[in-house]
């Protein structure tokens, strides 16, 4: 195992040498997922069908030792099928029945065509760990993490994520096509075999708790948190913008700027990691106004402007 000093980056690298065994060319994309990891988030993968992303979500589970929980969203899946029920054990008790987001890593596959009531079964289970049936709050396993997919929207069969849960994803990604040479390499290593049926754990979800508690024993200098203040006040008071980015958003840049610092071998943030970290944290949560969309200006747009004109704070 890798020393205290570099075990962040030690097992990082480990980590996403195996991934890249079934994920072929999407090195950011599998560098942020886990990073999200790390900073206990939770993950939305916006993209058309078929480009890997349930395979992705398998590969980091079996690297990372979870249990791995999958539902395929349809309009029929009701809240129970995600939090469980109660059932009578035959004695006159009710006995709860687990549903499948009591995991480690449960992937809600394509959310966005389930009924408004069923995505929000998912909210307390995101936000706090835990689920509530018939008044029993049931603690989820840990670590926990959810990888929800959605298609593009105005897919057919497809409706808006509620705000509010838009805004307890810690990022939102894409992994867009393959190129056609990682095309080609996909297809080679599928002859005759599944490359997911080779991937080994490389440690328990112990071990990984303890990487998550490093992550956020990262130092966090007085001006780097002015500084992520700055970018989020300024995401509110914004033209282009209608509603802002929540506190619950300030939360999650700093932890994910917290495992991007550790991902770069350091045990301190800086603003270079906020930076890095801003657009994949915030975008997905904005409004944007009707100037905007008659414009055509995008959250990244108007995120790169408000990154340009806040000026950072120099680490002493």
């Amino acid at each position: 195992m890798p020393t205290k000093e570099n075990a962040v980056i030690g097992s990082a690298q480990q980590i996403l040498a195996q991934v890249r065994k079934v994920v072929v060319g999407k090195d950011p994309v599998l560098l942020w997922v886990l990073a999200a990891i790390l900073a206990r988030g939770h993950i939305l993968l916006e993209d058309v069908p078929g480009v890997g992303k349930t395979t992705m979500a398998l590969a980091f589970s079996r690297a990372l030792d979870l249990q791995y929980n999958r539902v395929q969203f349809t309009p029929d899946v009701l809240p129970s099928d995600v939090t469980g029920y109660s059932v009578p054990d035959g004695t006159g008790e009710m006995r709860y029945q687990t549903g499948a987001v009591i995991c480690n890593l449960f992937l809600a596959d394509e959310l966005n065509r389930a009924t408004s009531r069923t995505q929000s079964a998912l909210l307390e289970a995101m936000e706090e760990n835990q689920v509530t049936v018939d008044g029993i709050s049931h603690p989820l396993p840990q670590p926990f993490v959810v990888i929800a997919t959605q298609n593009p929207t105005g897919a057919a069969g497809t409706q808006l994520l509620p705000d509010s849960q838009m805004d307890r994803f810690m990022i939102r990604l894409s992994l867009g096509y393959p190129s056609p040479k990682d095309e080609a390499a996909m297809v080679r290593t599928r002859q005759g075999t599944n490359p997911l049926q080779n991937l080994s754990a490389l440690m328990t979800r112990e071990e990984l708790i303890r990487l998550q508690d490093t992550v956020e024993q990262t130092f966090l200098s007085d001006s780097v948190v002015s500084y992520i203040i700055t970018l989020i006040t300024a995401t509110r008071n914004n033209s282009y913008i209608l509603r802002g980015a929540s506190p619950r958003a300030t939360l999650a840049v700093t932890a994910m700027a917290k495992a991007v610092a550790q991902l770069r071998g350091r045990d301190y943030v800086t603003p270079g990691d906020v930076k890095e970290v801003f657009s994949h944290t915030v975008a997905h949560r904005l409004l944007m106004s009707s100037k905007a969309e008659a414009q055509g200006t995008s959250p990244e747009t108007v995120l790169q402007e408000i990154l340009a004109a806040a000026p950072a704070p120099r680490l002493r």
